[in-house]
């Protein structure tokens, strides 16, 4: 056995790797295992960067062949995919020798291998090197998840992708079904747009991004139509059959009609399932459920020296969620005062075109618990900003509680959405009313003028519409 070490974490994603660094500044020794070659884990390697970089490029594309309106007149573009992957790597590879340089920085021992815990304060890691076991006095699981399959289509890689599998494409497929209308697969679908793949998505349920307020959704499903995306929702993936030059498949629609649909890949994005039936924590009397390890505000189990948070626990599958459980748990580890977390204050973000960003509830959640709501909506096509940057296409939408005036929640569809969605995320956590929103003085011209606009409408009052 190694020397113990305060703290254990079995996976480097970003609840891993956050939690690790943050464990390090407040005095603990930290040993994270990781079976894959580099830190980072699914985020880093296989979802949120590696897709921003490729929606990056697909976004430069749409931009240059559009350049036109500006007064700029370029030959028409082409993609080359090499090159947009090899970008791609370029940013994954920068951000895992980051981790790695975080790491040394901070004295953060990393450990490659297959953790399992073998006992109630042992981590058995195994590699090529051997078995080594690791003595500690608290464990954390962040051992993440992977894409979720279909019982009756198995992933291939050629035909039948994961949202790993279509990350490495060298070419780009003539034509693309993507199934599930997630935040996932709404963008991999803006991005294959954008690339020239002819797109269309199915969905289950009645319509894309069906968690955001139903106004962004419709909104959303417009514009990907508009862009040429066909979509069908309401629908369910009934038969896939292989054909000689792509697969053809068999939808249900609401109603039971039967519609026929051709494409060279499908891309499976129907969720992700938690990596944990391979750790040894059941017979730890750590309870785990539909494969979700149970725990408690703090982010414990049921044995309370073990920790699990990311995709393991049933709370939203986020990054930055993962980040901000990871920093709870060590900070209760390390006996320092912390909060829960509040977890209707976190924010959602689709990276498609137009962009998706919300947080905090959208009207029908606000309604169903009982909320006097008002709510107030600005769009892009009223402010100058949008119209310099060329794209005018969406809106703010704010959910206000009349009594007391509380802000209940913000949501936006359009150009930078991603970004703006901070401000409101500041004015929930500090309880912030609608009126203190609009009171702040926004610069102008600026894109999020229009969080200011959307208050103002929602207490009664819009400016500028």
């Amino acid at each position: 056995m190694s020397e113990q070490r305060d703290l254990v974490i079995i996976g480097s994603g970003p609840g891993g790797y956050v939690a690790a660094i943050r464990a390090a500044q407040l005095g603990l020794a930290v040993t994270v295992v990781e079976k894959d070659p580099k830190f980072g884990g699914t985020c880093l390697h296989r979802g949120c960067i590696p897709t921003k970089a490729l929606l990056r490029t697909a976004g430069m594309l749409d931009e240059i062949r559009a350049s036109e309106r500006f007064g700029i007149e370029v030959a028409s573009p082409s993609l080359d995919l090499d090159k947009a992957q090899g970008f791609k790597r370029q940013v994954v590879d920068k951000s895992a020798k980051g981790i790695e340089y975080l790491f040394k920085k901070y004295g953060v021992e990393g450990v490659r291998g297959r953790g399992r815990v073998v006992g109630s304060h042992e981590v058995e890691v195994a590699s090529e090197d051997g078995t080594t076991t690791y003595g500690a006095r608290h464990i954390v699981i962040a051992t993440g998840s992977v894409p979720r399959q279909l019982p009756f289509v198995a992933t291939d890689g050629k035909r039948v992708l994961s949202s790993d599998d279509v990350l490495e494409l060298s070419r780009v497929p003539a034509s693309m079904v993507v199934l599930g209308a997630g935040a996932v697969g709404c963008e991999f679908a803006s991005i294959f747009n954008s690339f020239g793949s002819d797109v269309t998505l199915v969905e289950m349920l009645p319509r894309v991004l069906p968690l955001e307020d139903e106004e962004i959704s419709k909104q959303l499903q417009r514009s990907l139509k508009k862009r040429g995306v066909k979509i069908h929702t309401g629908s369910r993936l009934k038969q896939v059959v292989p054909t000689e030059d792509g697969l053809e498949l068999e939808v249900e629609k609401e109603g039971g009609n039967v519609e026929n649909l051709a494409a060279e890949i499908l891309l499976v994005a129907v969720g992700r399932a938690p990596v944990t039936s391979e750790l040894g924590l059941e017979a730890l009397g750590v309870r785990v459920h539909r494969g979700y390890i149970e725990v408690n505000e703090l982010m414990q189990t049921d044995v309370p020296h073990i920790y699990a948070i990311g995709d393991v626990v049933d709370t939203p599958w986020l990054a930055h969620v993962a980040s901000a459980e990871g920093i709870l748990a060590v900070e209760h580890v390390a006996g320092e005062q912390v909060r829960p977390i509040d977890y209707d204050r976190i924010p959602a973000v689709t990276y498609c075109e137009p962009e998706v960003a919300s947080v905090g509830l959208t009207e029908a959640q606000a309604t169903e618990r009982g909320y006097d709501v008002a709510t107030g909506k600005f769009p892009f096509t009223a402010l100058a900003k949008a119209a310099i940057e060329g794209h005018t296409e969406g809106f703010v939408k704010v959910v206000r509680e009349t009594r007391y005036d509380e802000l209940l929640g913000v949501h936006i569809i359009g150009r930078h959405a991603t970004d703006l969605i901070a401000e409101a995320c500041v004015a929930l956590q500090v309880e912030s009313t609608t009126e203190e929103l609009f009171r702040t003085i926004h610069a102008h011209p600026t894109l999020s003028e229009a969080v200011a606009e959307a208050a103002h409408a929602a207490a009664g009052h819009a400016i500028h519409f």
